[in-house]
């Protein structure tokens, strides 16, 4: 996922994708521990999506901190 994709998406939408991806992400590690994935690199895409979107929202926490 791009960061301009991740800087257009509201806070909810922002949770519920993170939620997703971590799911999936888990889901991948748990799939590539009982047999070999086809293409290990997703499992570094899944972590950096999850990565970008955990840095957007403490990006957005420390702007609202601000705003106050």
């Amino acid at each position: 996922m791009k960061q301009k994709v991740i800087l257009e998406m509201t806070n909810e939408e922002l949770k519920e994708r993170l939620e997703e991806e971590r799911k999936q992400l888990v889901k991948m590690k748990l799939a590539h521990a009982v047999s070999p994935l086809d293409n290990p690199h997703k499992l570094k895409e899944y972590k950096a999506t999850v990565a970008r979107l955990l840095t957007e929202q403490k990006r957005r926490e420390i702007e609202a901190g601000k705003n106050k």
